[in-house]
């Protein structure tokens, strides 16, 4: 009889056991799942790891105090201090249809790969118009790759909105409960320097490398004003290319449903604007809280000025 109650006792204690640990188990993925949930990774203080006064020789802070990331200008150690600390993951989100998926996928996430958020989890979504004669696609450490369908609409032609709806909907439904920040870039584009956690920010902007060399009354800005993208003449601080944006899922989505909103609107007023337009009026409007310099997205058919002293990613040209 004794020995009877010592069995009972050992097989209530291991189920306890295993009640706790499960409990624990839960408990960590469902912390896990709130930091992505709550979209609130806070950025170090600016003073910690930017300097400014090292690039005199740019803009490197907006009027409304933004850094510019230059190469210089940031102390990545510190950086990488705070958000080892932090375990967070980076999606890298990129379309690659029809022929862009044939021509520069493979370069593009083989690149990314290499020098995208190196030493952090990341996961690469690829929205594809068909999962057929996808290029065979091998990742390092801490890297994921997950596939997603674009689901056309017969009512929408243009392929950026087309993109922006369903990314949309991912995002909402499957990213950001799994990612604490967000990049969406075009495909091609190739990865050459390390792209790293000194592009985080709750809303990140690109400088266009053309562009941002000339005078910003030659902005190629929406002007119409009966457009939802127009930018009065006179105004205006910088020129956004699109290839590249990103920030927390929730900034992402915000601009992805102002650019719906617009995009709408002029169709139904029978105007046709483009999607950097609509990039533009939003980052007008609602400032980036971070601006990447050209050196992250060069177009290598620019002769390079001496402001550019590491190109971070470059520009592929049309095959």
């Amino acid at each position: 009889m004794l020995s009877k109650r010592k069995v009972l006792l050992m097989i209530l204690f291991a189920l306890s056991l295993t009640l706790i640990e499960h409990h624990f188990r839960i408990k960590n993925r469902l912390q896990k799942i709130y930091v992505c949930w709550n979209d609130q990774v806070e950025v170090p203080p600016l003073s910690s790891w930017f300097n400014s006064k090292k690039r005199p020789d740019v803009v490197t802070r907006t009027d409304w105090l933004a850094p510019v990331i230059w190469e210089g200008t940031y102390n990545r150690q510190v950086l990488e201090r705070y958000y080892k600390k932090l375990n967070i993951t980076i999606g890298l989100t990129v379309f690659a249809a029809g022929k862009f998926r044939n021509q520069y996928l493979k370069e593009f996430i083989q690149s990314a790969n290499k020098y995208f958020m190196t030493g952090y989890k990341v996961i690469f979504y690829i929205l594809v118009d068909g999962i057929n004669k996808l290029p065979r696609i091998e990742l390092g450490p801490l890297r994921t790759c997950k596939i997603f369908t674009v689901v056309k609409d017969h009512e929408w032609q243009d392929f950026n909105f087309i993109y922006m709806n369903n990314l949309n909907g991912y995002i909402t439904d499957y990213i950001q409960h799994e990612v604490n920040f967000l990049f969406t870039m075009s495909v091609n584009q190739i990865f050459k320097n390390d792209f790293g956690v000194e592009t985080l920010g709750t809303s990140v902007a690109q400088l266009h490398a053309w562009w941002y060399f000339k005078n910003a009354k030659d902005f190629p800005y929406e002007r119409r004003p009966n457009s939802a993208a127009s930018i009065p003449f006179g105004q205006g601080d910088f020129y956004y290319h699109s290839a590249i944006f990103g920030g927390t899922p929730h900034e992402v989505v915000t601009f992805i449903k102002e650019y719906q909103k617009g995009m709408v609107q002029d169709t139904t007023n029978k105007l046709n604007s483009l999607f950097e337009s609509y990039l533009n009026k939003y980052f007008f409007f609602k400032k980036p809280t971070k601006l990447l310099s050209p050196e992250y997205n060069w177009d290598p058919k620019f002769r390079t000025p001496p402001q550019i002293k590491k190109v971070k990613i470059a520009l592929q040209s049309e095959r």
